[in-house]
């Protein structure tokens, strides 16, 4: 029968000597390339006393903005839960009632806003979605827990606070930022 190609390799039947039967080459040759590591920079970061550096484009957790004023930039419009690929966002909206001006930008708000981080990719398909740039994904871990109703983040953990801004400038797309500065 002729192979379908000329790849074919002879085998020898050849006898090990005595240094390839005790296998002395190989253990000595393993102990020196562990012996070499030992004296390497180590890989490992010892969090969370050090912290590892991370790109300026990392995606962590998700930040509900709000405007100069304080007020919620999100009007519920659904394009950041329609964008999101693995569904992790749902919403409800509602119409925002008199004396409520200064806590909503508009006529119509998310009443219930819930990403599931179990779902979530982090691949910042939200954030783009956003007319109002009201949703950003910061530079901050996630933190970890063990329960899993623990990772429905509502607005109680999503919605920033007044009292502290997250800077999500370097997220921002250049002409809205450009925009900003020129409005002040």
């Amino acid at each position: 029968m002729k192979s379908l190609t000329n790849r074919s390799l002879q085998v020898s039947n050849r006898k090990m000597t005595l240094m390839e039967r005790i296998y002395l080459p190989a253990i000595i040759g393993g102990m020196f390339i562990t012996f070499k590591h030992i004296f390497k920079k180590k890989a490992t970061v010892k969090w969370p006393d050090e912290e590892r550096s991370r790109s300026e484009v990392y995606r962590g957790r998700h930040v509900l903005k709000r405007d100069e004023k304080g007020a919620e930039r999100c009007t519920a419009c659904g394009l950041c839960a329609v964008a999101c690929p693995a569904e992790a966002i749902t919403m409800v909206s509602s119409e925002r009632k008199k004396g409520e001006e200064a806590l909503y930008r508009e006529e119509k708000y998310a009443s219930v806003y819930e990403i599931n981080m179990l779902r979530c990719i982090f691949c910042g398909l939200c954030e783009e979605a956003c007319p109002k740039e009201a949703i950003f994904l910061t530079k901050e871990l996630m933190p970890a827990n063990y329960e899993r109703s623990n990772f429905i983040y509502g607005k109680d953990r999503l919605v920033e606070p007044t009292d502290s801004r997250v800077d999500v400038s370097k997220r921002q797309e250049p002409a809205v930022v450009m925009n900003k500065y020129n409005d002040k």
